[in-house]
């Protein structure tokens, strides 16, 4: 019988999807929020219609190497010997994950050609927020935690495994923004904690079962 396959690295696909997302954060910094009027929404796009471009790119390039390592995970913890249902949420979790990021981008280049109805344009703009914000990281919480149990599970690194959790846990309270602007603030926190997360795991889980065991911390 052959051995497992680990799959490749993770650390190159986290890396791409770290520096893709903040770039493209960074491009679209200023946006309107999801509060503001129609009107100034409008004014914001007829002047940064460019550079909501270049954030439509750079987002739609971030959800490829997420994908990416959703799958790798996927089947590094199946290496591991995890058949629990972790590893499968951790699965659909990052592709819906990068599919919602994907949207958002696709929609923020739509969003950047509006140039006369301010109704459309904060429309748009409405649409981009709750995909890539709260749609987005409510999944990519659920790639959080179904990366983070199986790591408890195996021992692996259990300090980085709980704050995946926890960072999972506040991913998933994220979704009250659609209620209230008011839990914003858990956006960002899930977002960037969880990119942090994400480069970090990528470096500690071990390839084989072996050297899991051999190991635990």
């Amino acid at each position: 019988m052959s051995r497992p396959q680990s799959g490749p690295p993770l650390i190159i696909p986290a890396v791409a999807f770290t520096a893709l997302t903040i770039a493209g954060i960074i491009t679209a910094a200023g946006v309107p929020r999801p509060d503001a009027p129609g009107a100034e929404v409008l004014a914001y796009l007829q002047d940064h219609g460019p550079a909501m471009r270049l954030s439509a790119f750079l987002a739609l390039g971030a959800a490829v190497p997420l994908a990416i390592w959703s799958a790798a995970a996927y089947r590094r913890l199946r290496a591991l010997g995890i058949t629990a249902p972790g590893s499968a949420i951790a699965l659909v979790g990052g592709v819906l994950a990068s599919g919602f990021a994907a949207l958002s981008g696709l929609i923020g280049w739509a969003a950047s050609r509006t140039s006369e109805s301010a109704p459309l344009a904060s429309a748009l703009r409405d649409l981009a927020f709750v995909t890539g914000g709260p749609g987005f990281v409510a999944f990519f919480g659920l790639l959080l935690a179904g990366v983070g149990v199986p790591m408890l599970l195996l021992r692996i690194s259990r300090p980085v495994a709980i704050a995946g959790l926890v960072l999972a846990l506040i991913a998933e309270l994220s979704t009250l923004t659609l209620l209230t602007l008011d839990a914003a603030p858990t956006l960002p926190i899930a977002r960037f904690g969880g990119i942090i997360w994400l480069v970090t795991v990528s470096l500690l889980l071990p390839t084989s079962r072996r050297t899991a065991t051999a190991n635990p911390s």
